[in-house]
């Protein structure tokens, strides 16, 4: 399965701040530290150099890949048209067949995350619910067979748009 490009505006934020950050903050420390213990003499076995240039190289990989991928990625706002549905950015509360509640946001891959019941555009559950509206009713394949989950409500939250 591909990723999706769309993102949050907050989310696109968040990772261009990490961007910003690892070039102008995190690179130069790192590059200076290394810097400093290539003077010491013998890399071979000088544990900071060799230290400071693996977190180089990472740091290198990160920008490089968050560069790329800013690139690419689409920013999706909220727009009153979507109030009522379930559509990217949407807060979705849904009932299992227990009873239990449960809600999930739905944002791009970039930006999942499982402590905060973010989930990506592309799991199942999320394009499962693309469209539909409260009193919905969606099936959903999981590893244990079909799961039936009610759509009890939907809400969104109005970034800032600057």
């Amino acid at each position: 399965m591909s990723k999706s490009n769309y993102i949050t505006r907050s989310g696109w934020q968040a990772l261009d701040q990490e961007l910003k950050f690892l070039w102008k903050d995190e690179r130069p420390k790192v590059t200076q530290a290394v810097s400093d213990a290539a003077a010491l003499g013998d890399r071979s076995e000088n544990a900071e150099y060799i230290y400071g240039k693996r977190r180089l190289r990472e740091i290198d990989r990160r920008i490089r890949f968050l560069s790329k991928r800013l690139e690419v990625l689409q920013i999706v706002d909220y727009h009153p048209k979507q109030e009522g549905k379930v559509f990217f950015g949407a807060w979705v509360e849904l009932e299992n067949e227990e009873g239990e509640l449960k809600q999930y946001r739905i944002v791009g891959c970039d930006e999942f995350s499982p402590a905060k019941n973010w989930i990506s555009i592309d799991a199942p559950v999320a394009r499962a619910l693309i469209g539909k509206m409260e009193g919905d009713e969606i099936e959903v394949a999981t590893p244990n067979g079909k799961a039936f989950l009610y759509v009890n409500r939907i809400w969104y939250e109005k970034e800032n748009l600057y």
